[in-house]
């Protein structure tokens, strides 16, 4: 008779042997000890939540893919973020916003990566194309070389996706 699959003996197991690689190696990516003392806590709530946990065979290339697919979210997140800034510098100093807006711009940025987690980078760029530049379908199937149907299927996909997820919602 086996025993029954215990998620959180698994989850200390995992931690206790592999967080000191996994924070190194982020801080190898990184170069900042904070930002991978975080993301080595992400990836673990990452792993818990998992349905692959209950039958890991490799952990470290398990914790490896997780680690990577939230360091790419932090850097996209940091392009756009510098974007942000970089268009704020350009303008005139009595149309700069406040910090406080700038907090708020901050954080809806990190609500909507969030929200668009999981999906192919083409359906995340027709969705922001669409909702946060307001370009109409067919521009958008234009700029990304695929059929007006594609855009629209990629659109419905994203919403979709979207209000599966109400738990990421501020």
């Amino acid at each position: 008779m086996s025993t029954p699959f215990d998620p959180n003996a698994t989850l200390a197991s995992l931690y206790r042997d592999n967080h000191r690689w996994l924070r190194g190696w982020l801080y190898r990516q990184l170069r900042c000890p904070h930002d991978a003392a975080d993301l080595t806590q992400d990836t673990f709530l990452r792993a818990l939540s998992s349905r692959q946990l209950a039958q890991l065979e490799e952990p470290r290339a398990f914790l490896g893919t997780l680690a990577r697919r939230l360091l790419s979210n932090l850097w996209r997140r940091r392009r756009v973020e510098q974007a942000y800034l970089a268009a704020l510098a350009d303008l005139p100093e009595r149309f700069s916003p406040s910090e406080e807006d700038v907090a708020l711009v901050r954080e809806a940025i990190e609500t909507i990566d969030r929200l668009l987690d999981g999906l192919p980078q083409r359906v995340r760029r027709a969705f922001l194309l669409n909702r946060l530049e307001g370009l109409p379908q067919q521009t958008i199937a234009e700029l990304l070389g695929v059929s007006l149907a594609t855009v629209e299927r990629d659109l419905r996909r994203a919403f979709i996706h979207c209000l599966s997820r109400p738990e990421e919602a501020p």
